[in-house]
């Protein structure tokens, strides 16, 4: 629709401060002249535009003009600034209240009074940091390196940073892992002594062909077990309410997959006796032999 083109040639100009015709074309998929007379219509509606020609022109919106927030509906903005507020709560430096400005409108009035995301964890102060470190390098070109901690140790990595993501209940840095010689996803409460290098990399064209986050886990250790009912809400918590059937006995028959088998092992573990893996068999006999060691352990005081 024309109206939602408007609307995001403004947003782009707001973000982006100047950009040329020809890439407003491209991105919303219009001629050279639908989009010139896109922005007589957005001068007609009085936001002024500034199009300069020649090397380093383009097109902007005058320095300090404030959207009429008239341009928007009371739900538009509610929606803009709920999000802009989740968003801050992981931000160094907080977004909401200067893009308020531009929309001349206080944006703890117009934030949703029914709905309150926090993207921060107990991780906050330093997550926030990595976050504001991981986007500056991302802009800049400039590889990353830190310390990774996996369930074997950690290791040392090298990366070319392509994304910051919020997936999983969790934050991560999605780029081109010099090691693997390929894309990676890195969970970022695990990664640490994060510094931003003087070495830049050249942005890859297969970048977004390579963008599919669930390739990232394979499933392929398959669980078969019986669950206790008094961890009925963990399943349903974890996996949905329609996740197990259940037993004659009880029990609450569950089936699953895992991309890792020690997150696996650590998984069962944490039910203690209220569950009985009846697949795979190699699980079943590392809770054997750990259970085993647990009992010498304590065996001993």
């Amino acid at each position: 629709m024309k109206i939602d083109r408007l609307i995001g040639i403004i947003t782009v100009l707001l973000r982006e401060q100047k950009v040329t015709a020809p890439y407003l074309a491209e991105k919303f998929e219009v001629s050279r002249r639908t989009i010139n007379r896109d922005i007589e219509n957005i001068c007609q509606a009085g936001i002024p535009i500034i199009t300069e020609q020649g090397y380093n022109g383009g097109i902007s919106i005058a320095q300090g003009y404030k959207i009429e927030k008239a341009l928007f509906t009371n739900d538009d903005l509610k929606m803009l600034f709920t999000g802009l507020k989740g968003l801050d709560s992981v931000l160094i430096s907080p977004k909401s209240d200067s893009l308020a400005k531009k929309f001349a409108v206080k944006s703890n009035a117009v934030v949703s009074d029914n709905i309150l995301i926090d993207l921060s964890s107990h991780y906050k102060n330093s997550l926030s940091l990595k976050i504001d470190d991981i986007r500056n390098a991302i802009d800049n070109r400039q590889i990353i390196e830190f310390d990774y901690f996996y369930s074997k140790g950690s290791t040392k990595r090298r990366i070319e940073p392509y994304l910051v993501v919020f997936q999983w209940s969790a934050w991560y840095v999605y780029g081109y892992c010099k090691l693997r010689e390929d894309f990676r996803m890195f969970k970022l409460n695990r990664l640490w002594n994060l510094t931003v290098t003087d070495e830049k990399y050249i942005y890859r064209d297969n970048f977004k062909e390579k963008i599919d986050f669930n390739s990232c886990f394979i499933p392929e250790f398959h669980l078969m077990a019986d669950v206790n009912k008094n961890f009925k809400y963990r399943l349903v918590d974890e996996y949905g309410i329609n996740c197990y059937t259940e037993n004659d006995n009880g029990t609450l028959h569950f089936e699953t997959y895992f991309t890792n088998y020690n997150e696996l092992l650590i998984w069962v573990q944490s039910f203690g006796d209220g569950i009985k893996v009846i697949e795979p068999e190699c699980l079943k006999k590392d809770l054997l032999e750990k259970a085993k060691k647990i009992v010498e352990l304590y065996s001993e005081t």
